[in-house]
């Protein structure tokens, strides 16, 4: 497949042709409406590599958001655009992590409409000149995606606020969901115009484009893809309510990495894959994965910073110090304290005001000393909701002013226009404590500013009227529900319902000794100013160079439609296996071994009746009438429930309890295969047992003659597996002087014999067959959970031994597309039983050959 670099198009639109019988016909790839692009000639839609190799060798890294971090200003003359980076964009200032060897290229939106027919031209320009490509959406698809799924459905829901009623924020409208969709698909097709698969790194940003990832996928299996959330991830029982639920999970799990900022927002991430879509985590040297179709998804858990460089140049500015020096002369004899907040539902403005009415009727020495100076940002959305909180906001600060105000004192300032970054930072400066009460925030970066701006410099020193040699101060007061709350171990938190909570806290910043305040300004400054947004840009390109890594190792392609696609990654060696190629081995040999699992592999885990059907039962005697065949059924239930299911199966071999008894046939008794002295240490382990169940409600235990099984599938899925952590250790530790091992699997916490295990089946049933002669050329071993790979570990290393014939044929092969020892999968107990059929059948053909010969 033709590389789609950015340099063919820089080349393009620099008017370079000397790439143009390199690139042939694929030359118009910067596309300006909306629409999927034509792949002209390119037959082969699923390729993930590149037949070109890209013209630039340096790394590279196409970031997309929602908006370009640009801003767009109209010409005075009415002709056409110019452009200049955002400085306040994170998009933009994540550039210093990356370093200047990694090349940056943008995908995003413009905030300001383009007319259609100039287009071509902006995004001409802006390739050329800040090597950004800009999607163009036309403004109903914009206003359905972004003002209406987006914010009247994602936003909300991801701040825990549910759509119990019409008014709060509208009931689930698909035709949004539809936009959204679509506006992601014409993102992917921006992205798809420049990106060298093979080599380049992506990375989506927010809520805007979660199923991004699987369109990029979908076209590049093996696309490095990372995904950062910065809003917050709410607890499954909120996410749960929405009606695309799996969609999205899906979608974001085609990512290589994704990104939090709290470990809060990963785990209810987690929480949801694993009660949703079954999806259990693993933690392996302080790295969180998930395990998905062979692929490994990478969590990250690292709260952004912010730009250091930014913000201390600002600080730097002549207008700063001067407005340092009004703002001292205007709250003289005062004491600040200070809130910046967005004017969104959120926020927890109101809340924030209520707590300083009750701070002055506590505390009423207070009053004519504290103001509270509220920054009111214009909110981001729009609607109902906004303009309520502008109205309560409004009423609330009058009402305040009006009761305890005098000539010369009000004791809340709002200030609802907007502000130029170095008043915001003049505000800073000067006040004594920072209040952050949002009631939810993904991260919220304004205790980081404060932070650093109250460390001041030399010429704000002088403004503040401060002496130099004396340690830096500064208090927070923020709220326990924001993103940025778990690093700021030295803030006052708070609970911003609870207004007498907030209220004494906002007096003890103001009360707190002087050496504390320097002590908790110096801690919070180490953190802030060493996390800053470079570092962690840094830390995430990092993890996502480390989570691709196995890319190229390993077989991949995509199965499912939609956005129910996904890519299957396995190890080269691991194959399905074909019918006819087992079938065909099976017809030219011999001596066969046949071991067969039976729930999961011939009877699906999830069927109720796990009783065997006649259609089994029936090819298991055709395998067993076969004279060249030694079949064994192992299984890890009890010998009386084999007996009774398979007792029409003659001289079927079963190997009961995970291999503890055994018997070749029905004439032959059942024999231990492990000796064990005594059953004592049941007498420990059935108590602790009892009590996990009677406290784990849908817990079972199992008895069996050799081993106790505590099952939990029924059990609330995080609740059972935290149970059976804590029972596994329990029992490890009352049983750590007895001959037994304890051991998890698949929903359920195993005591047994130490020796017990399927591998001993194999070993014995090989064993056996090599005495007798017959040395099995043929090897079939077949199950589906972690108690049969140490069958296929037998069977794997028996092929250099001489239990088996040096032309032996062996299929260790296991249910689903997993890690395994097994060389072999087939998809699902269906597959295997059809298989099974198949060697039923050449038995039988067999069968029916020799009969007709001997007559």
């Amino acid at each position: 497949m033709v590389s789609r670099s950015y340099s063919n198009l820089l080349d393009l639109a620099s008017g370079d042709t000397s790439t143009f019988g390199r690139v042939g016909k694929r030359l118009p790839r910067v596309m300006t409406v909306a629409g999927i692009i034509s792949e002209l000639d390119d037959d082969n839609c699923n390729s993930v590599s590149s037949d070109v190799p890209s013209s630039i060798s340096q790394e590279r890294m196409i970031i997309v958001g929602n908006q370009l971090p640009l801003r767009a200003h109209r010409r005075s003359d009415g002709g056409g655009w110019y452009f200049s980076w955002d400085e306040d964009s994170l998009l933009l200032q994540l550039k210093d992590g990356l370093g200047e060897d990694v090349e940056v290229i943008y995908v995003g939106c413009l905030r300001e409409e383009i007319d259609p027919s100039e287009q071509d031209d902006v995004a001409q320009t802006l390739l050329e000149t800040f090597k950004c490509v800009p999607a163009f959406l036309p403004p109903d698809l914009f206003t359905r995606f972004y003002h209406g799924f987006c914010k009247q459905h994602l936003w909300p829901l991801f701040h825990y606020m549910l759509p119990l009623s019409p008014d709060l924020g509208g009931r689930f409208d698909r035709s949004l969901w539809q936009a959204y969709v679509s506006v992601n698909k014409i993102f992917a097709d921006k992205v798809m115009e420049v990106i060298n698969p093979d080599d380049d790194f992506v990375w989506v940003h927010d809520y805007h484009l979660m199923v991004l990832p699987t369109f990029l996928r979908k076209r590049f299996n093996r696309v490095k893809l990372g995904f950062f959330l910065h809003s917050p991830f709410p607890s499954s029982e909120i996410y749960r309510t929405l009606p695309v639920r799996d969609e999205l999970l899906r979608a974001l799990l085609n990512s290589d990495l994704i990104g939090f900022h709290t470990f809060d927002y990963a785990r209810h991430f987690l929480s949801c894959c694993s009660r949703m879509l079954g999806l259990a985590y693993q933690s392996k040297r302080g790295y969180i994965g998930l395990e998905y179709y062979g692929r490994t998804v990478s969590i990250k858990i690292l709260p952004v910073g912010i730009h250091m460089g930014q913000l201390r140049s600002v600080m730097n500015l002549p207008e700063t110090e001067s407005r340092v020096s009004e703002l001292m002369d205007t709250f003289k004899g005062q004491t600040v304290l200070l809130g910046v907040d967005d004017m969104d539902i959120f926020k927890g403005i109101s809340l924030k005001l209520l707590a300083m009415e009750q701070l002055l009727i506590q505390h009423p020495d207070w009053s004519g000393k504290v103001v509270l100076v509220q920054i009111a940002n214009p909110a981001r959305g729009r609607g109902r909701d906004v303009q309520e909180v502008q109205s309560e906001t409004y009423s609330t600060a009058e009402r305040i002013n009006a009761k305890f105000g005098r000539p010369g004192y009000k004791p809340v300032i709002l200030i609802d226009t907007p502000l130029q970054f170095y008043e915001r930072i003049a505000y800073y400066m000067i006040a004594e404590c920072c209040l952050v009460t949002a009631v939810r925030d993904g991260m919220n970066l304004i205790p980081y500013e404060y932070i650093i701006c109250r460390h001041g410099n030399e010429k704000l020193d002088v403004a503040l009227q401060a002496d130099p040699s004396t340690p830096k101060k500064s208090m927070l007061v923020v709220s326990e529900f924001i993103g940025c709350s778990p690093s700021l171990s030295g803030a006052i938190r708070v609970n911003p319902w609870n207004i007498d909570a907030v209220a004494e806290a906002m007096d003890s910043a103001l009360v707190v000794p002087e050496s504390e305040k320097q002590l908790r300004h110096e801690k919070h400054y180490r953190y802030v100013s060493t996390h800053d947004v470079g570092y962690w840009a840094q830390s995430f390109l990092q993890d996502l160079e480390r989570a691709c890594r196995d890319h190229l190792r390993k077989r991949c392609w995509g199965i499912g439609f939609g956005l129910g696609f996904r890519v299957i990654a396995l190890d080269p060696n691991f194959r399905k296996l074909s019918v006819e190629h087992i079938v065909s081995a099976y017809k030219r040999t011999k001596n066969r071994a046949i071991l067969l699992d039976y729930d999961g592999t011939m009877m699906p885990q999830t069927s109720i009746n796990k009783t065997p059907n006649p259609e089994a039962i029936g090819f298991l005697n055709s395998l067993c009438r076969d004279p060249k065949n030694v079949v064994f059924l192992v299984s890890g239930r009890d010998k009386k429930t084999l007996t009774e299911w398979f007792s029409s199966c003659e001289k079927l071999g079963i190997a009961a309890e995970h291999g503890y008894l055994a018997r070749l046939n029905q004439d032959e008794d059942w024999e231990t295969c492990v000796n064990v002295a005594d059953f004592d240490w049941k007498q420990t382990a059935e108590p602790v047992m009892k009590l996990y169940t009677e406290t784990t409600d849908g817990s079972t235990i199992e008895t069996k003659e050799s081993a106790l099984v505590w099952h939990y599938q029924y059990a609330d899925p995080d609740f059972g597996s935290c149970q059976a952590k804590e029972l596994l250790d329990h029992l490890e530790s009352v049983l750590a002087n007895e001959p037994v091992s304890v051991k998890s699997g698949q929903h359920i916490v195993e005591v047994k014999p130490q020796g017990v295990s399927k591998g001993l089946v194999a070993e014995r049933l090989l064993s056996t067959m090599q005495r007798k002669g017959m040395l099995p050329d043929f090897v079939l071993c077949i199950g589906d959970d972690r108690s049969d790979e140490d069958m296929f570990e037998v069977i794997t290393s028996a092929v250099e031994g001489p239990s088996l014939s040096p032309v032996a044929e062996v299929f260790a092969c296991t249910v689903g597309q997993k890690p395994s020892k097994a060389k072999y999968y087939l998809e699902d107990t269906t597959e295997i039983v059809r298989m099974l059929q198949g060697l039923a059948t050449a038995s039988n053909q067999a069968a029916r050959s020799s009969s007709q010969l001997s007559h």
